[in-house]
């Protein structure tokens, strides 16, 4: 006797392959029903995915299908599939690459027609074209206000290799979902190969210029933050997400374990970029001494504030920098805090993050290995240490290569050796 189907299970039926399959009714992008199928190894994985499908239907959510435009697939991978896989900051990143440049271009394709050449035509334009005219500015404009190809004029902004390598794994990722749906049989953005970029050598304060931008920063509140950054190299979001709860002040030691990011006008605590982003840094003396002053500091601005004193309900408690109200810093405001610094200590201009950069290249300048350094940076590689830093440890080697001359004791010919090995002494 065949066995009966439960409630709500939907149609579960046994192929000849031995897979099993479910059909269920689901809602296309443009309020259309169609039935839609899904596959298994077991009954149970199938009937799995037939209650997640039904779920869906039941929330009014498209599901996607091989004929849909691409444009609607993407809308429905970055509303349903991406935001459980990637963190908000990707999330937010993506949805921006995919509204300004993938959608406009690729939107009105047919998912199953996309093809190899049509992503690489797409990179190669997308590479090549203006910003004005690759996000509609200029074709927003009245006529008369028009200025850039529209008129004959390009503005000659390129997307960066960058965002064009982001632009693809967009792609990459968007269609990949559709492949493991069985929407696709490949993924042609895995085809199209990847652009490649060229790295920028990255420009840190030299050790003058960073104790001249320290001896300025004396007199701001944020000191501690400060010389915490150029100190141990903390990202800017991890620096802002510290708790004192975090660092212990007896033994100079702080664990990195969330950091801070302002996405879409809100400020949102996370776990850090990479899984080596969680350690454990020491802290130089200084740098505990400061954090002690701050301490004491913020003890005194939280009396000064009374009930002003008002930390955001949901944020973590015991925040290390904070406003002079209590609230998360803003990590956007470090950016023209430091250009301010920057202007009145007289030394050129760098973004926070070049603070990290600075890290790395006085601890390399001072004979600190890459692995130590790959380690307090929270790099995921050491090859990306090495690889950041490479025209940095060019001078480390030249010392180090010196150095090697005076552990072996080579000195200049005496006046015997000068003939060489072999040579008769002279009659």
């Amino acid at each position: 006797m065949a066995k009966r189907r439960a409630n709500g299970e939907g149609t579960i039926t046994k192929r000849t392959d031995g897979r099993y399959h479910a059909a269920a009714y689901v809602y296309r992008p443009d309020g259309t029903r169609v039935r839609k199928f899904v596959y298994g190894k077991t009954r149970e994985e199938v009937g799995n995915k037939l209650i997640e499908l039904q779920e869906k239907t039941r929330q009014g959510i498209p599901a996607a299908t091989s004929a849909m435009p691409f444009g609607d697939f993407l809308t429905y991978w970055l509303a349903v599939i991406a935001p459980a896989r990637l963190k908000p900051a990707t999330l937010n990143s993506y949805e921006g690459l995919s509204r300004l440049y993938i959608k406009p271009a690729l939107g009105k394709k047919k998912l199953n027609r996309l093809s190899p050449t049509d992503i690489r035509l797409f990179l190669a334009e997308f590479k090549s074209g203006c910003l004005c005219c690759l996000r509609g500015v200029d074709a927003a404009r009245a006529k008369e206000d028009r200025t850039c190809c529209a008129v004959n004029k390009c503005c000659k902004r390129r997307p960066s290799a960058r965002t064009v390598q982001y632009v693809h794994a967009v792609l990459r990722s968007a269609l990949q979902q559709a492949v493991r749906e069985e929407l696709i049989a490949r993924n042609v953005a895995r085809i199209v190969e990847t652009p490649t970029i060229e790295r920028q050598e990255v420009r840190p304060l030299d050790a003058a210029e960073a104790r001249i931008l320290l001896k300025t920063a004396r007199k701001h509140r944020l000191y501690a933050l400060w010389l915490l950054l150029i100190s141990t190299g903390l990202r800017r979001g991890e620096a802002l997400g510290l708790t004192w709860s975090d660092i212990d002040l007896g033994t100079g030691q702080l664990r990195v374990r969330r950091n801070l990011q302002r996405i879409k006008r809100e400020l949102l605590f996370g776990t850090p970029k990479t899984a080596r982003s969680l350690r454990t840094v020491s802290l130089p003396r200084k740098c505990v001494d400061a954090l002690i002053a701050h301490q004491a500091q913020q003890e005194q601005e939280r009396k000064v504030a009374g009930a002003k004193w008002q930390p955001v309900p949901g944020h973590p408690s015991g925040l290390v920098f904070t406003t002079a109200t209590g609230r998360a810093t803003d990590p956007r405001s470090l950016n023209r805090m430091l250009t301010i610094l920057c202007r009145d200590a007289k030394v050129r201009r760098v973004r926070v993050h070049d603070l990290r950069h600075t890290c790395a290249s006085l601890l390399l300048a001072q004979g600190v290995d890459p692995r130590t350094i790959m380690e307090t940076l929270g790099h995921s590689t050491i090859t990306m240490t090495l690889d950041t830093y490479a025209h940095v440890m060019q001078t480390t080697l030249k010392a180090a290569a010196d150095r090697m001359d005076d552990a072996l004791g080579v000195d200049e010919p005496t006046e015997d050796e000068e003939g060489g090995p072999g040579c008769a002494p002279a009659a």
